[in-house]
């Protein structure tokens, strides 16, 4: 059975190792672990990192750091997102978050699920990030604009834009930028270094982190718990909403089969899509019998849809959704969603707590599809964008009419 809907029409499936030129596409799950998990060989080549000017920083972002800097770096921010932190400090944020986006959902006549998940997504990363000094909704709307930016070309060393493209990529960039500072993080910066708090900006401010530190990590940060959350927390609720067995397995669930009934679909429905690195050293894999030596300065593209769709690593029938299927030791039941090795997201227990506190408001409500989502691309995070997912809430609670089989 295929239930995959993030589907690009660009990308083959085969072969699950492949070389071009300096370029190798890796669609093989256990070499995508072997490439993240070769400690210090590589180097972020995602995002855009590699074309960042090098030294205008004082600290190097987190997510563009690599080798002993990044390890240090996540080490001391791994307390923010500790699933013990997220379930004593965030818990209640996130519920009271849910409710309230849900209580406005209920008052409309219909809304839209991107929208209503943005903000949400944001209050709630606002609250660790520290960015609580000014109005959610303006704030979500000033992040968005980061992303409208002209498409590229990871693979290539001007990421194929024009001169033209490149001026409108700093523009787009800018403005946005220069509102993000004036209206989130400065007044965050001012009142934390008067009173700190427990959250990132606090944490940077007494590693003496200067205010351009803290605006390029509060960026960092606050686009990433807000775009892939938010795609994500869609993804979810369009497979229950037409999955009807599976929605109410989940909604009877205790926590941790809804978790695992969560990290089945973003398996199946990874947000992010690609993850590249820059060999640094040469690189020896292996696949089965078959073995190859990635050279330094190699790109490397990892397919994430595909690793996380290897049959040899996730079994049979790998493009349906079977929540609790067995997988092999060591690998997580993600798989390579949320990466591996240095570079993992550590925000994976917070981005599934806080999906699960929403979607389960949501699934228990009488929710009817008026429009289902448009898919498109975000070349940024090389992941899909779903808009216009429309829904309508009516009397009463959910009831399945009809269950239909679910592995």
């Amino acid at each position: 059975m295929d239930l995959r809907w993030s589907r690009r029409p660009d990308e083959s499936d085969e072969p699950r190792v492949e070389k071009d030129g300096d370029l190798w596409r890796i669609r093989s799950m256990e070499v995508a672990r072997q490439v993240l998990r070769a400690r210090h060989a590589t180097t972020q080549a995602g995002f855009t990192a590699e074309a960042i000017p090098q030294g205008f920083l004082k600290n190097h972002p987190i997510l563009f750091s690599d080798g002993p800097l990044h390890d240090e770096q996540r080490s001391k921010v791994a307390r923010f997102f500790a699933p013990k932190v997220v379930a004593t400090r965030y818990q209640e944020l996130m519920d009271a978050a849910a409710d309230a986006v849900m209580a406005d959902a209920q008052s409309q006549s219909s809304f839209d699920l991107d929208e209503l998940s943005l903000y949400f997504t944001v209050e709630v990363t606002a609250e660790v990030v520290g960015l609580t000094n000014s109005k959610v909704r303006p704030m979500s709307r000033r992040l968005v604009k980061f992303f409208n930016q002209p498409a590229f070309d990871i693979t290539r060393k001007d990421l194929g834009r024009t001169n033209k493209q490149w001026m409108q990529a700093a523009l787009n960039g800018l403005w946005p930028v220069v509102r993000f500072w004036l209206a989130d993080v400065r007044p965050a910066i001012r009142a934390r270094r008067k009173q700190p708090q427990e959250d990132v900006i606090s944490h940077l401010i007494a590693e003496g982190y200067g205010n351009m530190d803290i605006l390029v990590e509060a960026t960092t940060y606050g686009t990433a718990g807000m775009v892939t959350t938010r795609e994500y927390i869609c993804m979810a609720a369009w497979h229950l909403l037409k999955h009807d067995a599976l929605r109410a397995r989940y909604l009877a669930a205790e926590e941790k089969e809804r978790h695992s009934i969560l990290h089945e679909i973003i398996r199946l429905e990874p947000v992010v899509g690609h993850i590249y690195r820059r060999a640094q050293d040469d690189i020896e894999i292996t696949d089965g019998d078959e073995s190859w030596t990635i050279k330094k300065g190699d790109l490397i593209d990892l397919y994430i849809r595909h690793t996380n769709a290897d049959p040899e690593a996730v079994g049979a029938e790998p493009l349906n959704l079977c929540p609790g299927r067995e997988l092999p030791r060591g690998v997580n039941e993600t798989v390579m969603s949320f990466g591996d090795g240095a570079h993992k997201c550590p925000g994976q227990h917070l981005a599934i707590s806080e999906s699960d506190a929403l979607l389960r408001r949501l699934l228990a409500r009488n929710v009817e599809i008026i429009s289902e989502p448009t898919m498109g691309w975000d070349e940024l995070i090389s992941g899909y964008m779903l808009r216009g997912f429309s829904l309508r809430i009516g009397a009463g609670q959910w009831s399945p009419v009809e269950q239909e089989a679910v592995s």
